[in-house]
């Protein structure tokens, strides 16, 4: 039964992923790609979690903690950007 419920959850988190990257290039705002992407980031680490837990392997749950870190300074990296192009255009 465990199987089965992680298999699905799984495969639920796989078509979340598709979503987001649907979302990702369908959407014309930069602040709508920003939130498309921090879901994706958010989907993907859970696919981890998901994919460690399935298979009692500790090294999916460290790969998980390193690419919510990473996932997590490109978001600010990206809000900065946007913030001081969003600045540096209301000055002219």
């Amino acid at each position: 039964m465990r199987e089965i419920m992680l298999d699905t959850m799984q495969w639920f988190t796989i078509i979340c992923i598709v979503l987001c990257i649907v979302r990702i290039f369908t959407t014309s705002t930069a602040s709508g790609k920003l939130v498309a992407l921090n879901v994706l980031s958010g989907v993907v680490l859970a696919f981890l979690v998901l994919r460690g837990v399935r298979e009692g392997r500790a090294l999916y749950l460290d790969v998980a903690l390193v690419y919510d870190i990473f996932g997590f300074l490109g978001f600010l990296g990206v809000a900065r950007f946007l913030k001081d192009k969003i600045e540096g255009g209301s000055e002219q």
